[in-house]
């Protein structure tokens, strides 16, 4: 399965989403530290879920991290949240 997928699913099951758009944008990193051919190294993420209300941005990315679990993100060069409640 592709990490965008993977990613997608991940938030999908953890929190109450409302928007979500999941980019692979590993090619414009072409060169850079962590691009890896095929791409699936560097995404961007936009998310909007109730869950999110009330919290600080940390906590906000503590939560995704902690969705998407330490095995999916160790294969994550880059990731770029936008959270939104």
């Amino acid at each position: 399965m592709a990490v965008k997928d993977e990613i997608e699913q991940a938030l999908k099951a953890a929190f109450d989403v409302e928007m979500l758009r999941v980019e692979d944008v590993s090619e414009a990193h072409r060169g850079h530290a962590g691009f890896r051919e095929g791409g699936e190294t560097h995404f961007d993420v936009a998310i909007t879920a109730p869950d999110f209300a009330g919290l600080s941005r940390v906590a906000k990315h503590r939560a995704v991290h902690s969705a998407l679990g330490a095995e999916l993100i160790g294969r994550i060069h880059a990731l770029s949240l936008d959270i939104a409640p």
